[in-house]
Protein backbone atom coordinates (compact mmCIF):
# COMPACT_ATOMS: atom_id res chain seq x y z
CA UNK A 1 0.00 0.00 0.00
CA UNK A 2 2.27 2.87 -1.42
CA UNK A 3 1.45 6.17 -1.81
CA UNK A 4 3.93 7.10 -4.50
CA UNK A 5 3.07 6.38 -8.04
CA UNK A 6 4.20 3.40 -9.24
CA UNK A 7 6.34 3.18 -12.77
CA UNK A 8 3.31 1.62 -14.48
CA UNK A 9 1.19 4.30 -13.48
CA UNK A 10 3.62 6.68 -14.77
CA UNK A 11 3.46 4.83 -17.65
CA UNK A 12 -0.07 4.80 -18.13
CA UNK A 13 -0.45 8.70 -17.64
CA UNK A 14 1.54 9.27 -20.19
CA UNK A 15 -1.17 8.02 -22.85
CA UNK A 16 -3.70 10.42 -21.52
CA UNK A 17 -2.95 13.34 -23.42
CA UNK A 18 -3.92 10.91 -26.38
CA UNK A 19 -7.46 10.79 -25.11
CA UNK A 20 -7.92 14.27 -26.46
CA UNK A 21 -6.51 13.40 -30.15
CA UNK A 22 -9.62 14.19 -32.14
CA UNK A 23 -8.22 11.17 -35.02
CA UNK A 24 -8.22 8.69 -32.25
CA UNK A 25 -11.25 8.72 -30.41
CA UNK A 26 -13.69 9.88 -33.58
CA UNK A 27 -12.81 6.97 -34.88
CA UNK A 28 -13.35 4.78 -31.77
CA UNK A 29 -16.70 7.12 -30.97
CA UNK A 30 -19.32 4.44 -33.30
CA UNK A 31 -18.15 1.47 -31.21
CA UNK A 32 -18.02 3.28 -27.98
CA UNK A 33 -21.73 3.82 -28.55
CA UNK A 34 -22.08 0.19 -28.46
CA UNK A 35 -20.83 -0.25 -25.16
CA UNK A 36 -22.79 -0.22 -22.46
CA UNK A 37 -22.10 0.53 -18.52
CA UNK A 38 -21.72 -3.02 -16.33
CA UNK A 39 -21.76 -1.06 -12.82
CA UNK A 40 -25.22 -0.34 -12.83
CA UNK A 41 -26.10 -2.90 -10.05
CA UNK A 42 -23.02 -2.08 -7.88
CA UNK A 43 -23.70 -2.11 -4.00
CA UNK A 44 -21.67 0.07 -2.33
CA UNK A 45 -20.31 -1.19 1.10
CA UNK A 46 -22.60 -0.16 3.40
CA UNK A 47 -22.94 1.26 7.27
CA UNK A 48 -23.84 -2.56 8.49
CA UNK A 49 -20.29 -3.55 6.83
CA UNK A 50 -18.53 -0.68 8.18
CA UNK A 51 -19.82 -1.50 11.76
CA UNK A 52 -18.61 -4.94 11.51
CA UNK A 53 -15.19 -3.77 10.39
CA UNK A 54 -14.74 -1.63 13.62
CA UNK A 55 -15.75 -4.48 15.52
CA UNK A 56 -13.41 -6.27 13.93
CA UNK A 57 -10.72 -3.68 14.68
CA UNK A 58 -11.52 -3.28 18.50
CA UNK A 59 -11.33 -7.15 18.84
CA UNK A 60 -7.95 -7.65 17.02
CA UNK A 61 -6.12 -4.41 19.00
CA UNK A 62 -7.52 -6.25 22.72
CA UNK A 63 -5.91 -9.39 21.10
CA UNK A 64 -2.40 -7.47 20.46
CA UNK A 65 -2.89 -4.86 23.79
CA UNK A 66 -3.02 -2.02 21.69
CA UNK A 67 -5.25 0.97 23.00
CA UNK A 68 -5.95 2.76 19.64
CA UNK A 69 -4.60 3.06 15.72
CA UNK A 70 -3.75 5.91 14.03
CA UNK A 71 -4.46 6.41 10.26
CA UNK A 72 -3.61 8.79 8.14
CA UNK A 73 -5.79 9.80 4.82
CA UNK A 74 -5.65 6.66 2.73
CA UNK A 75 -7.36 3.64 1.20
CA UNK A 76 -7.03 2.77 5.14
CA UNK A 77 -9.23 5.65 6.44
CA UNK A 78 -11.73 5.23 3.64
CA UNK A 79 -11.92 1.10 4.80
CA UNK A 80 -12.66 2.22 7.78
CA UNK A 81 -14.27 5.56 8.19
CA UNK A 82 -15.54 6.35 4.56
CA UNK A 83 -13.39 9.69 4.83
CA UNK A 84 -11.73 10.03 1.19
CA UNK A 85 -9.04 13.02 1.79
CA UNK A 86 -5.77 13.80 0.30
CA UNK A 87 -2.50 13.79 2.33
CA UNK A 88 -0.79 17.66 2.79
CA UNK A 89 1.61 18.74 5.39
CA UNK A 90 -1.93 19.68 7.43
CA UNK A 91 -2.54 16.25 9.64
CA UNK A 92 -5.99 15.13 8.82
CA UNK A 93 -6.21 11.35 10.48
CA UNK A 94 -8.42 8.69 11.82
CA UNK A 95 -8.04 6.95 15.25
CA UNK A 96 -9.45 4.16 16.27
CA UNK A 97 -9.76 3.67 19.88
CA UNK A 98 -10.21 0.10 21.47
CA UNK A 99 -13.50 0.98 22.88
CA UNK A 100 -16.13 3.74 21.69
CA UNK A 101 -16.32 5.21 18.35
CA UNK A 102 -13.40 6.48 16.15
CA UNK A 103 -12.64 10.08 15.98
CA UNK A 104 -11.30 12.32 13.17
CA UNK A 105 -8.82 15.15 13.50
CA UNK A 106 -8.54 17.66 10.72
CA UNK A 107 -8.23 21.29 10.46
CA UNK A 108 -11.08 23.69 11.17
CA UNK A 109 -11.47 25.01 7.90
CA UNK A 110 -11.68 21.67 6.51
CA UNK A 111 -14.26 20.36 8.74
CA UNK A 112 -16.78 20.27 6.78
CA UNK A 113 -15.42 19.18 3.43
CA UNK A 114 -14.41 15.88 5.43
CA UNK A 115 -17.86 15.78 7.03
CA UNK A 116 -18.87 14.67 3.82
CA UNK A 117 -17.56 11.40 2.92
CA UNK A 118 -17.56 10.42 6.37
CA UNK A 119 -19.69 7.02 6.56
CA UNK A 120 -19.38 6.01 10.26
CA UNK A 121 -20.62 7.59 13.85
CA UNK A 122 -17.28 9.01 14.96
CA UNK A 123 -16.27 12.50 16.72
CA UNK A 124 -14.73 15.01 15.08
CA UNK A 125 -11.47 17.49 16.54
CA UNK A 126 -10.10 19.91 14.66
CA UNK A 127 -7.15 22.19 15.36
CA UNK A 128 -6.64 25.71 14.32
CA UNK A 129 -3.55 26.90 12.16
CA UNK A 130 -1.33 28.09 15.46
CA UNK A 131 -2.40 24.43 17.24
CA UNK A 132 -0.16 21.34 16.99
CA UNK A 133 -2.50 18.70 15.67
CA UNK A 134 -0.91 15.74 17.33
CA UNK A 135 -2.10 17.83 20.40
CA UNK A 136 -5.01 17.40 19.47
CA UNK A 137 -4.74 13.23 19.09
CA UNK A 138 -3.04 12.94 22.13
CA UNK A 139 -5.98 14.97 23.61
CA UNK A 140 -8.67 12.38 22.54
CA UNK A 141 -6.86 9.30 23.85
CA UNK A 142 -5.88 11.37 27.24
CA UNK A 143 -10.04 11.65 27.13
CA UNK A 144 -10.43 8.29 26.68
CA UNK A 145 -7.86 7.06 29.15
CA UNK A 146 -5.34 5.41 26.60
CA UNK A 147 -2.33 6.60 27.45
CA UNK A 148 -0.94 3.84 29.32
CA UNK A 149 -1.56 1.39 26.11
CA UNK A 150 0.92 0.99 23.13
CA UNK A 151 -1.16 2.93 20.10
CA UNK A 152 -0.54 1.54 16.86
CA UNK A 153 0.61 3.60 13.95
CA UNK A 154 -0.77 2.14 10.35
CA UNK A 155 2.56 1.49 8.26
CA UNK A 156 1.65 4.48 5.46
CA UNK A 157 1.92 6.84 8.05
CA UNK A 158 4.23 9.57 7.63
CA UNK A 159 7.12 10.26 9.88
CA UNK A 160 6.54 13.28 10.87
CA UNK A 161 2.55 11.88 12.60
CA UNK A 162 5.04 9.19 14.20
CA UNK A 163 7.26 11.51 15.45
CA UNK A 164 4.52 14.47 16.82
CA UNK A 165 2.92 11.86 18.78
CA UNK A 166 5.86 10.65 20.06
CA UNK A 167 6.72 14.13 21.27
CA UNK A 168 2.99 15.40 22.13
CA UNK A 169 2.87 12.37 24.73
CA UNK A 170 6.04 11.34 26.34
CA UNK A 171 7.07 7.94 27.41
CA UNK A 172 4.10 6.56 24.76
CA UNK A 173 4.33 3.05 23.05
CA UNK A 174 4.16 3.39 19.31
CA UNK A 175 3.92 0.05 17.44
CA UNK A 176 3.08 -1.54 13.94
CA UNK A 177 -1.18 -1.22 13.70
CA UNK A 178 -0.27 -4.16 10.89
CA UNK A 179 -1.87 -6.75 13.33
CA UNK A 180 -4.98 -4.72 13.13
CA UNK A 181 -5.04 -3.24 9.85
CA UNK A 182 -3.77 -6.26 8.07
CA UNK A 183 -6.02 -8.54 9.99
CA UNK A 184 -9.16 -6.64 8.77
CA UNK A 185 -8.10 -5.94 4.86
CA UNK A 186 -6.23 -8.96 3.98
CA UNK A 187 -10.00 -11.03 4.18
CA UNK A 188 -12.39 -9.80 2.35
CA UNK A 189 -15.76 -10.51 2.78
CA UNK A 190 -18.53 -10.92 0.08
CA UNK A 191 -19.54 -7.58 -0.52
CA UNK A 192 -15.54 -6.27 -1.16
CA UNK A 193 -15.07 -9.74 -3.56
CA UNK A 194 -18.80 -8.83 -5.34
CA UNK A 195 -16.93 -5.55 -6.14
CA UNK A 196 -13.39 -6.88 -7.27
CA UNK A 197 -15.53 -9.45 -9.54
CA UNK A 198 -17.13 -6.35 -10.75
CA UNK A 199 -14.22 -4.17 -11.44
CA UNK A 200 -12.60 -7.77 -13.47
CA UNK A 201 -15.38 -7.99 -15.80
CA UNK A 202 -15.55 -4.42 -16.57
CA UNK A 203 -11.56 -5.19 -17.38
CA UNK A 204 -12.24 -7.59 -19.49
CA UNK A 205 -15.29 -6.53 -21.31
CA UNK A 206 -12.88 -3.81 -21.90
CA UNK A 207 -10.34 -5.86 -23.03
CA UNK A 208 -12.38 -7.92 -25.08
CA UNK A 209 -13.43 -4.77 -27.06
CA UNK A 210 -9.69 -3.36 -27.51
CA UNK A 211 -8.46 -6.75 -28.83
CA UNK A 212 -9.97 -6.43 -32.46
CA UNK A 213 -8.42 -2.81 -32.72
CA UNK A 214 -5.48 -2.83 -32.03
CA UNK A 215 -3.66 -2.59 -35.44
CA UNK A 216 0.27 -1.98 -37.09
CA UNK A 217 1.43 1.26 -36.72
CA UNK A 218 -0.14 1.68 -33.23
CA UNK A 219 2.17 3.09 -29.89
CA UNK A 220 1.26 1.28 -26.54
CA UNK A 221 0.18 4.76 -25.27
CA UNK A 222 -2.27 4.69 -28.26
CA UNK A 223 -3.54 1.19 -27.14
CA UNK A 224 -3.72 2.31 -23.68
CA UNK A 225 -5.67 5.35 -24.64
CA UNK A 226 -8.39 3.00 -26.09
CA UNK A 227 -8.29 0.73 -23.39
CA UNK A 228 -9.08 3.70 -21.01
CA UNK A 229 -12.11 4.89 -23.09
CA UNK A 230 -13.38 1.49 -22.72
CA UNK A 231 -13.29 1.27 -19.50
CA UNK A 232 -14.99 4.51 -18.82
CA UNK A 233 -18.10 3.57 -21.13
CA UNK A 234 -18.17 0.61 -19.36
CA UNK A 235 -18.00 2.02 -15.34
CA UNK A 236 -14.85 1.79 -14.48
CA UNK A 237 -12.59 4.29 -13.29
CA UNK A 238 -9.01 3.55 -14.80
CA UNK A 239 -6.16 2.77 -12.91
CA UNK A 240 -3.95 2.13 -15.17
CA UNK A 241 -3.74 0.80 -18.55
CA UNK A 242 -0.23 0.00 -19.61
CA UNK A 243 0.45 -1.82 -23.28
CA UNK A 244 4.02 -2.87 -23.84
CA UNK A 245 4.97 -3.50 -27.74
CA UNK A 246 7.80 -5.73 -29.25
CA UNK A 247 11.22 -5.52 -27.22
CA UNK A 248 9.29 -3.43 -24.60
CA UNK A 249 7.29 -6.63 -23.37
CA UNK A 250 10.79 -7.99 -22.14
CA UNK A 251 10.47 -5.76 -18.95
CA UNK A 252 7.65 -5.66 -16.84
CA UNK A 253 7.33 -2.03 -16.75
CA UNK A 254 8.42 -1.00 -19.61
CA UNK A 255 10.69 0.85 -21.99
CA UNK A 256 10.89 5.06 -23.00
CA UNK A 257 11.68 3.46 -26.25
CA UNK A 258 8.46 4.06 -28.12
CA UNK A 259 7.53 0.89 -29.83
CA UNK A 260 4.96 -0.19 -32.38
CA UNK A 261 2.89 -2.60 -33.17
CA UNK A 262 4.14 -4.93 -36.18
CA UNK A 263 3.35 -8.53 -37.69
CA UNK A 264 5.15 -10.52 -35.48
CA UNK A 265 5.40 -8.49 -32.34
CA UNK A 266 4.67 -9.31 -29.12
CA UNK A 267 1.66 -6.88 -27.47
CA UNK A 268 1.68 -7.07 -23.33
CA UNK A 269 -1.36 -5.36 -21.80
CA UNK A 270 -1.57 -5.33 -18.07
CA UNK A 271 -4.36 -3.02 -17.32
CA UNK A 272 -7.14 -2.38 -14.06
CA UNK A 273 -9.95 -0.53 -13.15
CA UNK A 274 -11.66 0.56 -10.05
CA UNK A 275 -15.29 0.14 -9.06
CA UNK A 276 -16.56 1.46 -5.74
CA UNK A 277 -13.49 1.65 -4.52
CA UNK A 278 -12.25 -2.42 -5.48
CA UNK A 279 -9.88 -2.86 -7.99
CA UNK A 280 -8.86 -5.56 -10.58
CA UNK A 281 -5.68 -6.47 -12.36
CA UNK A 282 -5.47 -8.61 -15.38
CA UNK A 283 -2.66 -8.92 -17.93
CA UNK A 284 -2.59 -10.60 -21.45
CA UNK A 285 0.10 -11.24 -23.88
CA UNK A 286 -0.36 -12.06 -28.04
CA UNK A 287 1.40 -11.53 -31.10
CA UNK A 288 0.08 -9.36 -33.42
CA UNK A 289 -0.09 -11.45 -37.01
CA UNK A 290 2.22 -14.71 -37.17
CA UNK A 291 3.75 -15.72 -33.85
CA UNK A 292 7.41 -17.51 -34.00
CA UNK A 293 7.34 -21.13 -32.62
CA UNK A 294 9.82 -19.69 -29.68
CA UNK A 295 6.80 -16.87 -28.59
CA UNK A 296 4.28 -19.82 -28.87
CA UNK A 297 6.37 -21.91 -26.49
CA UNK A 298 6.82 -18.98 -23.96
CA UNK A 299 3.51 -18.05 -24.18
CA UNK A 300 2.24 -22.13 -23.31
CA UNK A 301 5.00 -22.17 -20.17
CA UNK A 302 3.61 -19.21 -18.49
CA UNK A 303 -0.11 -20.02 -18.88
CA UNK A 304 1.21 -23.73 -17.33
CA UNK A 305 2.92 -21.64 -14.75
CA UNK A 306 0.12 -19.41 -13.84
CA UNK A 307 -1.97 -22.96 -13.75
CA UNK A 308 1.03 -24.11 -10.86
CA UNK A 309 0.57 -21.27 -8.88
CA UNK A 310 -3.02 -21.73 -9.10
CA UNK A 311 -2.73 -26.07 -7.78
CA UNK A 312 -0.09 -24.53 -4.83
CA UNK A 313 -2.65 -22.24 -3.58
CA UNK A 314 -4.30 -24.29 -1.11
CA UNK A 315 -5.94 -23.05 2.60
CA UNK A 316 -2.90 -23.08 5.44
CA UNK A 317 0.32 -23.34 3.09
CA UNK A 318 2.48 -20.15 3.70
CA UNK A 319 1.94 -17.60 0.66
CA UNK A 320 5.59 -17.85 -0.23
CA UNK A 321 5.09 -21.74 -1.33
CA UNK A 322 3.25 -20.69 -4.41
CA UNK A 323 6.76 -18.62 -5.88
CA UNK A 324 8.47 -21.44 -4.86
CA UNK A 325 6.10 -23.91 -7.18
CA UNK A 326 6.46 -21.45 -10.06
CA UNK A 327 9.88 -21.51 -10.24
CA UNK A 328 11.02 -24.92 -9.37
CA UNK A 329 8.80 -25.90 -12.85
CA UNK A 330 10.54 -22.88 -14.65
CA UNK A 331 14.00 -23.75 -13.23
CA UNK A 332 12.84 -27.53 -15.26
CA UNK A 333 11.70 -25.74 -18.34
CA UNK A 334 15.37 -24.05 -18.72
CA UNK A 335 14.46 -20.47 -17.41
CA UNK A 336 16.61 -19.05 -13.92
CA UNK A 337 16.84 -20.37 -11.72
CA UNK A 338 15.74 -18.11 -9.09
CA UNK A 339 15.47 -14.18 -10.12
CA UNK A 340 17.57 -14.56 -13.01
CA UNK A 341 16.85 -14.16 -16.92
CA UNK A 342 15.65 -15.46 -19.43
CA UNK A 343 12.75 -16.32 -16.27
CA UNK A 344 10.59 -14.73 -13.86
CA UNK A 345 12.36 -11.91 -12.13
CA UNK A 346 9.48 -10.67 -10.29
CA UNK A 347 6.92 -12.23 -7.29
CA UNK A 348 4.29 -14.55 -8.98
CA UNK A 349 1.66 -12.11 -7.35
CA UNK A 350 1.04 -9.69 -4.62
CA UNK A 351 -2.47 -9.09 -2.85
CA UNK A 352 -5.25 -6.97 -4.47
CA UNK A 353 -8.27 -5.31 -2.96
CA UNK A 354 -9.07 -1.16 -2.46
CA UNK A 355 -5.87 -1.02 -3.46
CA UNK A 356 -3.68 -2.67 -6.38
CA UNK A 357 -0.54 -3.65 -4.36
CA UNK A 358 -1.88 -4.86 -1.05
CA UNK A 359 -0.58 -7.43 1.83
CA UNK A 360 0.67 -10.13 1.37
CA UNK A 361 2.89 -11.06 -1.68
CA UNK A 362 3.37 -14.56 -2.81
CA UNK A 363 7.20 -14.19 -3.11
CA UNK A 364 9.72 -16.51 -1.68
CA UNK A 365 9.94 -16.58 1.94
CA UNK A 366 6.50 -14.84 2.96
CA UNK A 367 5.16 -17.25 5.74
CA UNK A 368 1.54 -15.76 5.87
CA UNK A 369 -0.54 -18.83 5.56
CA UNK A 370 -3.17 -18.86 3.04
CA UNK A 371 -6.37 -18.08 4.20
CA UNK A 372 -10.35 -17.91 2.85
CA UNK A 373 -10.57 -14.26 1.55
CA UNK A 374 -7.45 -13.79 0.89
CA UNK A 375 -6.89 -12.22 -2.87
CA UNK A 376 -4.27 -12.49 -4.87
CA UNK A 377 -2.73 -11.49 -8.28
CA UNK A 378 -0.95 -14.59 -10.50
CA UNK A 379 1.17 -13.25 -13.07
CA UNK A 380 4.25 -15.53 -13.43
CA UNK A 381 5.65 -13.74 -16.57
CA UNK A 382 8.64 -14.64 -18.07
CA UNK A 383 10.84 -12.40 -19.91
CA UNK A 384 13.62 -12.55 -22.58
CA UNK A 385 15.53 -9.16 -22.48
CA UNK A 386 16.42 -8.03 -26.39
CA UNK A 387 13.64 -10.11 -27.28
CA UNK A 388 9.82 -10.09 -25.85
CA UNK A 389 8.25 -11.27 -22.38
CA UNK A 390 4.95 -13.19 -21.84
CA UNK A 391 2.84 -11.92 -18.65
CA UNK A 392 -0.78 -13.10 -18.08
CA UNK A 393 -2.66 -12.41 -14.86
CA UNK A 394 -5.41 -13.09 -13.62
CA UNK A 395 -6.75 -12.47 -9.69
CA UNK A 396 -8.13 -15.12 -7.79
CA UNK A 397 -9.59 -15.60 -4.10
CA UNK A 398 -9.13 -17.80 -1.26
CA UNK A 399 -12.10 -20.31 -0.21
CA UNK A 400 -12.46 -23.04 2.23
CA UNK A 401 -12.32 -25.33 -1.19
CA UNK A 402 -9.00 -23.30 -2.44
CA UNK A 403 -8.82 -20.84 -5.01
CA UNK A 404 -11.35 -19.13 -7.10
CA UNK A 405 -10.62 -17.12 -10.32
CA UNK A 406 -12.08 -13.31 -10.94
CA UNK A 407 -10.88 -13.75 -14.23
CA UNK A 408 -10.40 -17.31 -16.23
CA UNK A 409 -7.02 -18.02 -17.86
CA UNK A 410 -7.07 -17.31 -21.65
CA UNK A 411 -6.72 -20.74 -23.58
CA UNK A 412 -4.55 -20.31 -26.17
CA UNK A 413 -1.82 -17.59 -27.98
CA UNK A 414 -4.56 -17.88 -30.72
CA UNK A 415 -7.46 -16.93 -27.86
CA UNK A 416 -5.57 -14.88 -25.72
CA UNK A 417 -8.12 -12.64 -23.87
CA UNK A 418 -10.46 -15.25 -23.08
Amino acid sequence: MQTLLSRRTMIAAAALPLLVRPGLLSAAEPDLSAVHDLTGGAVPIGPAERARRLSRAQALMKANGIGAILIEPGSSMVYFTGVRWGRSERLTAAILPVEGEPCIVTPFFEEPSVRETLAVPAEVRVWQEDQNPLGVVAGFLRDRKLTGRPVGIEETARFFAFDGLHRAMPGVRLVSANPVVRGCRMIKTPAEIALMQLATDVTMAAYRWVHPRVEAGMTGAEIGALMNAATRKLGGSPEFSMALVGEASAYPHGSKQVHRVADGQVVLMDCGCTVQGYQSDVSRSWVHGTASAEQRKVWDTVARGQQVAHGAARIGAPAGSIDDAVRRFYESQGYGPDYRLPGLSHRTGHGIGMDGHEPVNLVRGEATPLAPGMCFSNEPGLYLPGKFGIRLEDCFHMTEAGPVWFSTPPRSIEAPIG
